[in-house]
């Protein structure tokens, strides 16, 4: 099973990006997906998660900017980012979850100026 993160990039404050991760492989269907970030010398934090029936639990510090979204045809992920603010600067990472267990996507880099 392989997940494909993209969609990150260099923007400037208050713009907007839209993430997408896609699970290619032998995969069974997905149960649930997540966001994570980490930034330089951070710990790695959830930003949302979403579970299969569409229920999705956001970070504080996104609720409002960020929305996740899910192609349940396609095995992907997507994560809407609005109104981006610096610290929003990280490596993104989706996990995706099956009946067998969790796969991790390799990241995309999201960088906001200020």
């Amino acid at each position: 099973v392989q997940l494909q993160a993209s969609g990150g990039g260099l923007v400037q404050a208050g713009g907007s990006l839209r993430l997408s991760c896609a699970a290619s492989g032998s995969i069974f269907s997905i149960n649930a997906w997540n966001w994570y970030r980490q930034a330089p010398g951070k710990q790695r934090e959830l930003v949302v998660g979403i579970t299969s029936g569409g229920s999705s639990n956001y970070a504080d510090s996104v609720k409002g900017r960020f929305t996740i979204s899910r192609d349940n045809a396609k095995n992907t992920v997507y994560l809407q980012m609005n109104s981006l603010k610096p610290e929003d600067t990280a490596v993104y990472h989706c996990r995706a979850w099956d009946r067998r267990g969790n796969y991790w996507g390799r990241g995309t880099q999201v960088t906001v100026s200020s």
